[in-house]
């Protein structure tokens, strides 16, 4: 049994849908394929979930139509049966006319998990179509989680039974990355981009001969392309070396996606889409490190600054509250170091829980913040790969250990 996940970009058109059914065909007839929304309707979704929440009801309308039209576009360019998207669409219709309920996380989920019941629910009936043996699965009846919305925690017991005993051999089964259910059936998500996690729990869970994650590049670079013009593939990779990249932020994979992985000695290939025959990158249980620095930015990033209002030491006491307000507005920190009555962080200018985060702190801290920030983390640092990346930035905060450095810094160019 093989894992193959396939992001957005993959599918973002009918000649994507057309191109991955053809690289299944060609990887044999006994795989689970984890599929992304298509194209960017995840951030389509995400923007119909606050003018939902903001109760602008002409705007929901307007960005349901223009996701609808996205999607029966490709529908039109492919054969299949394609009923069950009109009912999916159907239901999300339906839903919005509802008044708000729940907490707004919890909204998010279900609705924003829609995309990839859209996306597999299109490629399952195309798939079939061309005549594969292809069964669709609904991953919220198979990934078992409890009621973090937005991120889920995986309940492994339950799930691990699920899954084994809904995927047969010798055939292709088709399902949706980054959703879940809690006990009492609502839907979760995984956290964003979390399709590659998706991928290593099916992959766990059928003790997998492989996962493959499908890019739009030709493998895990040493940096984005976007920002560096000379980058080099990275042929290999240990476990470690890339849960701490994706630790760190690459976005080449999902930083849970590792542990189930490495846990089961099976192996990820990272190719890409467009060239399937190139070798990619292979991440498994390697004794060799890196030997070239890696590169990882991370934009819009916001640098707090917390002083005690008694000018009291920064000791456990408050670093306890600190840490007790970033889960309770579930806020992520990229970096964090601490002076005697000074603790600051870095983390993701999220507009949706950054607010609500600085108004919790306030209530115990003095707090001050610079946003517009990039956090640049280098992994097998030198000196002079730190002297690459200053030019026309000032630094506003370093941290070393023996083999990563991170630099906070603001463009002043």
């Amino acid at each position: 049994m093989k894992v193959f996940k396939f992001g957005g970009a993959s599918v973002k058109d009918a000649a994507g849908v057309r191109n991955l059914a053809e690289i299944v065909r060609s990887q044999g007839q006994n795989a689970v394929i984890v599929v992304s929304a298509m194209g960017k309707t995840t951030n389509a979704l995400e923007s119909i979930v606050r003018a939902y929440a903001d109760r602008n009801t002409d705007s929901v309308h307007r960005q349901i139509e223009s996701l609808k039209a996205y999607h029966y576009t490709i529908m039109s360019e492919l054969t299949g049966d394609f009923s069950a998207v009109d009912q999916t669409f159907a239901h999300l219709e339906t839903y919005v006319e509802q008044p708000v309920g729940g907490l707004y996380d919890e909204v998010y989920d279900q609705i924003v998990s829609l995309g990839e019941l859209l996306s597999t629910q299109i490629i399952a009936a195309y798939v079939k179509q061309t005549g594969l043996s292809a069964q669709w699965l609904d991953a919220r009846q198979l990934i078992r989680t409890d009621t973090t919305f937005r991120e889920g925690r995986v309940n492994w017991e339950v799930t691990n039974r699920r899954i084994k005993e809904a995927v047969g051999k010798n055939r292709i089964h088709i399902t949706q990355g980054f959703i879940g259910q809690t006990d009492d059936n609502r839907t979760t998500t995984l956290g964003r981009e979390g399709s590659d996690y998706t991928a290593a729990i099916f992959a766990y869970c059928l003790q997998a001969e492989s996962v493959t994650i499908w890019k739009d590049v030709p493998g895990v670079l040493n940096a984005d392309p976007k920002w560096f013009d000379e980058t080099v593939l990275l042929e290999k990779l240990t476990y470690q070396d890339a849960i701490e990249l994706a630790y760190y932020g690459a976005t080449v994979i999902h930083p849970k996606t590792i542990k189930p992985l490495q846990n089961k000695g099976i192996p990820l290939y990272v190719k890409s889409f467009l060239k399937p025959g190139a070798p990619g990158t292979v991440i498994g249980n390697y004794e060799r490190h890196l030997t070239i620095p890696s590169f990882i930015f991370k934009v819009n990033q916001v640098l707090i600054s917390l002083h005690p209002n008694d000018f009291s030491f920064i000791a456990e006491d408050n670093l306890s509250r600190i840490f007790g307000r970033f889960a309770q507005a579930g806020v992520k920190i990229n970096l964090m170091q601490n002076t005697a009555i000074s603790f600051s962080v870095v983390v993701d200018n999220n507009p949706d829980r950054v607010p609500a985060l600085l108004d919790l702190l306030k209530q115990d801290f003095r707090v001050s913040y610079n946003d517009g920030l990039e956090l640049i983390t280098i992994r097998y640092y030198d000196q002079g790969t730190i002297e690459r990346v200053l030019p026309n930035k000032k630094l506003l905060l370093e941290q070393k250990s023996r083999y990563t450095v991170q630099l906070v810094v603001k463009d002043v160019g």
